[in-house]
C-alpha cells in the first residue's frame, strides 16, 4: 500500500484546529473527506503536530496510506479543486512506506506575529499590541526557552500530555521591513497544547513591564500554569516550516 506526503497550508480561522472532531470542522476532517471524493477510498490523514483551533499553517505535513497507486500531480489537482479556498495541498508526493509525518519530524518552526500600528489587510493574521513593548527585553528573555525544559507552566491544564519536556533550539523576535511589525520565531522538536501562545503572552508582559526579564527561567523550573501568562490569540500563530 503507498505512502504519500503532502504539503498543506491553511486558514485556520475557519476551523476548530487539526484534529477531528465531532459535528465541527477540521483541517484533518476536510482532507480526509476531499480524499475520499478524488480517490473514492477512506483514508487517514496523519499530520505533524495538532494545530489549535483559529491557527494557520503554511508548511503542514501530512501523510496518507492508499490502496493503490495514484499520479502525485494528478492528486494534488483533484485535491485543490475539491478543498475551496481554506485549504490548500500544495505538494504531493510518494514516500517511504515507514514514513510517519509526525514521529518522523526532527523540528517544527512556528512564527507569531505581531504589529505596534494599525493594520488592515493582514489584521486577520497578526495582532495588534499597544503600547508597543520593549523587543529588546523581549528577546534577552526569550533566550531562557533555548535548551531542554520542562514546559508544564506553558501548556494549557487540561491537556492529557504526560511528557511536558521540550527541546527548543530558536526562540527570537525579529523586526519585519514595515516598521512596527515583527514575529517570534520558535523552533523545537515538539510542542505542547498552547506552548507557543503562551510563551508570546507572557514576553508580551516583560515587553510591558508587568514581569522581569529573569522570570521566564524561574516559570521553567516551578512549573506552574497558574503563575504564567496569559495565551495570546490564536489568530496571528502560524506552522511554517516541518523539518525531516
Amino acid at each position: 500500500m503507498p505512502v504519500y506526503r503532502i504539503l498543506v497550508e491553511y486558514d485556520g480561522s475557519h476551523f476548530h484546529g487539526w484534529q477531528i472532531q465531532p459535528g465541527k470542522a477540521t483541517v484533518q476532517g476536510a482532507l480526509e473527506s476531499a480524499v475520499h471524493v478524488a480517490c473514492r477510498e477512506h483514508a487517514r490523514i496523519v499530520g505533524s503536530g495538532r494545530t489549535d483551533a483559529g491557527v494557520h499553517a503554511r508548511g503542514q505535513v501530512a501523510h496518507l496510506q492508499l490502496r493503490r497507486s495514484v499520479d502525485p500531480h494528478r492528486l494534488k489537482r483533484s485535491l485543490n479543486g475539491i478543498l475551496g479556498g481554506t485549504v490548500a495541498v500544495l505538494d504531493v508526493a510518494e514516500a517511504e512506506d515507514c514514513f510517519h509525518a509526525r514521529y518522523d519530524a526532527r523540528l517544527r518552526r512556528y512564527h507569531y506575529y505581531v504589529t505596534t500600528e494599525p493594520r488592515v489587510l493582514d489584521r486577520h493574521v497578526r495582532w495588534h499590541v499597544m503600547p508597543e513593548p520593549d523587543f529588546e527585553n523581549m528577546n534577552a528573555a526569550s533566550a531562557h526557552f533555548v535548551g531542554t525544559h520542562n514546559f508544564d507552566a506553558f501548556c494549557r491544564t487540561q491537556s492529557s500530555t504526560v511528557n511536558r519536556r521540550c527541546a527548543v533550539r530558536t526562540a527570537c523576535w525579529q523586526p519585519e521591513h514595515r516598521p512596527g511589525d515583527w514575529y517570534f520565531r520558535v523552533e523545537a522538536d515538539r510542542f505542547l497544547h498552547g506552548m507557543v501562545r503562551t510563551m508570546v503572552g507572557t514576553l508580551i508582559e516583560i515587553g510591558h513591564g508587568k514581569r522581569l526579564v529573569d522570570s521566564i527561567s524561574e516559570l521553567l523550573l516551578t512549573g506552574d500554569r497558574r503563575t504564567g501568562g496569559p495565551a495570546a490569540p490564536a489568530h496571528a500563530l502560524v506552522l511554517e516550516a516541518v523539518e525531516y
